[in-house]
């Protein structure tokens, strides 16, 4: 579980710390240095980093060329760069990976938010966070590459619909009926990592 004050301190403001924590524990990883490379759908075996510069060299090695996850959120961690050398160990940082990934899956969660029609139900929380998820995972959300596309703005889920324990006003918690989240929708493909990023890096030395 994630420390409070970890959440506190680094996690967008714009999801609870219930949120954080269900979505870290869904899609995330309790080993800062975690690293899990996909290529063609299929795992790629790379040593267990055991230090930042060990991770960002296995980053460097992979990214633009696999779909590389890294850190508490596996975050992309080709998502944003046009260079490798705009990579760095910064990314394995606890605090920066947690605000990085909490802010790309807030916007995720907009997506998915926005396609529902923005719903104000808190009935149907499980199926956004679901979903949600379920993008993170993939990065493709009904055909939109959700970490490429422009962020739709408005709510993250039902803010401005609290629920009893919400932690501000306006913003949606889940304290009172955390539920669980599936992994895969259904009728999703059950390899959650099939779908491949886009990521542009054609100019590194000729290298798609």
């Amino acid at each position: 579980m994630l420390d409070v004050a970890l959440i506190e301190k680094c996690a967008d403001p714009s999801l609870t710390p219930a949120i954080v924590e269900q979505f870290v524990a869904a899609a995330g990883s309790d080993d800062p240095l975690a690293i899990t490379v996909k290529s063609g759908g299929r795992l790629v075996l790379v040593p267990k980093p055991e230090s930042p510069v060990a991770a960002l060299k296995i980053m460097r090695q992979y990214v633009g060329k696999a779909n590389v996850r890294v850190g508490l959120t596996q975050y992309p961690a080709g998502v944003g760069i046009t260079d490798i050398a705009q990579l760095d160990a910064t990314l394995i940082d606890p605090c920066e990976n947690l605000k990085r990934g909490t802010v790309l899956f807030a916007k995720v969660a907009r997506i998915v938010t926005k396609w529902y029609g923005s719903p104000t139900s808190r009935e149907v929380m499980p199926q956004l966070i679901d979903d949600a998820v379920h993008a993170w995972r993939t990065g493709v959300f009904e055909g939109t590459q959700v970490f490429q596309a422009d962020d739709p703005g408005g709510a993250a889920f039902l803010r401005g619909k609290p629920l009893p324990n919400a932690r501000a006003e306006g913003e949606v918690g889940l304290e009172e009926e955390p539920g669980e989240i599936s992994a895969t929708p259904p009728g999703a493909a059950t390899d959650a990592w099939s779908a491949e990023m886009r990521i542009d890096l054609s100019r590194i030395g000729g290298k798609n």
